[in-house]
């Protein structure tokens, strides 16, 4: 049990957090990065197994971080004895992969797919989803999900022996006609209803959006003040 001076070690002179993660247990650092670092996307991701079975998993260590190319980045942990998890080794074996994003009408199938199934067995069939074949990869595409982004593997780098980074190529970007306007190409937010990861056992909807324009250097001389937050036109 920690005694009252490990305790006084966390905090600053105001009594908040400070603490260095190499001093705290990497259960405790996932519990910060995952309570402090919100909300995150999640990626539901499909995956082929060299023996044809389509597996399926959500991950909230994810984002994007370019555009040219387009890269998404996945990060992977392993299961609880050490051992590889489907989603890497598909992935490692096949290179090919579609992160789907998770509207929060799909939130309970979706925590079916974190359910830790044999490898022989499907989450697409425990979840009810239903699938398509994909334009540019091999794994399959869910119906279900409001966007879908095929990709394909650009690297993995291994952080530990418990954790991999992913670095995928978007090879395509697919969404349903109400989400997405396929010629301005604008996303309509309140149809998309995108579902956010927080920690523990909660989630997030979308909540207020407001609008807030990015001002220029110019902007700024102009007004010398900030951009004033307005109710968007959606």
């Amino acid at each position: 049990m920690m005694d009252h001076a490990q305790t006084l070690d966390r905090t600053d002179s105001l009594g908040g957090l400070d603490v260095d993660p190499n001093d705290i247990e990497p259960r405790d650092r996932y519990k910060l990065i995952c309570g402090l670092v919100v909300p995150r996307p999640i990626a539901l991701v499909t995956t082929v197994s060299e023996d044809g079975v389509v597996n399926a998993a959500p991950f909230s260590f994810f984002n994007v971080f370019s555009e040219a190319p387009p890269v998404a980045v996945l990060g992977l942990n392993s299961n609880p004895d050490g051992t590889t998890k489907d989603t890497t080794r598909n992935i490692r074996a096949s290179g090919e992969y579609v992160i789907h994003l998770v509207s929060d009408e799909l939130a309970e199938a979706m925590n079916i797919c974190a359910v830790n199934f044999p490898a022989d067995m499907s989450e697409i069939d425990m979840a009810g989803f239903t699938l398509k074949p994909s334009r540019t990869v091999t794994p399959p595409t869910i119906v279900e999900a409001p966007v879908a982004l095929e990709t394909r593997l650009m690297q993995i780098i291994p952080l530990s022996p418990t954790r991999n980074v992913v670095l995928g190529e978007i090879v395509r970007f697919k969404a349903r006609p109400e989400i997405v306007d396929p010629e301005k190409l604008y996303v309509d937010i309140e149809k998309y209803r995108p579902l956010s990861r927080l920690f523990g056992n909660l989630y997030g909807r979308l909540g207020e959006v407001f609008e807030l324009k990015r001002q220029t250097y110019d902007d700024w001389r102009e007004t010398g003040k900030a951009s004033r937050i307005t109710k968007p036109k959606l």
